[in-house]
């Protein structure tokens, strides 16, 4: 009998070696499974929901707002500070029913100012307060 040499190991093998690619899977598969109970929280919370509901401005509501400068007007009334704000919304929230105070900043005004405005209206006793802004 005559010995080949190389002939049965030369054959070419037609299937793919999955055993890398399982390897793998079950890699993901672990890594997953750690994962993922680390995105959920334990903590219940209900957030809030978005409304955007059409708002007009019926004559009985106070506008006041606050330009760039932080200057306060009452409808197109110009306020000196807010004590004398607070002075002309007493006459306001002294109605019945009260009516709505819609404030109007301007975007590149300071909080500050915005902030002066809404302490002045807390302190009269006005109960619904609303910021005005405009649609994208």
């Amino acid at each position: 009998m005559a010995m080949n040499v190389g002939q049965a190991d030369d054959e070419i093998i037609g299937t793919i070696n999955t055993t890398p690619l399982v390897d793998v899977m079950l890699v993901l598969l672990i890594i997953f499974l750690i994962t993922i109970p680390v995105v959920t929280t334990s903590i219940k919370v209900d957030l809030p929901k978005e409304r955007n509901t059409v708002r007009e401005t019926k004559p009985e509501n106070v506008i006041v707002s606050v330009d760039r400068q932080g200057g306060i007007f009452l409808y197109d009334t110009p306020i000196r500070n807010g004590n004398e704000l607070q002075e002309r919304m007493k006459k306001f929230a002294a109605m019945k029913p009260q009516p709505e105070v819609q404030i109007r900043g301007d975007h590149q005004s300071d909080f500050e100012s915005v902030g002066r405005v809404m302490y002045a209206i807390q302190r009269t006793g006005i109960v619904k307060v609303s910021f005005i802004t405009e649609p994208n």
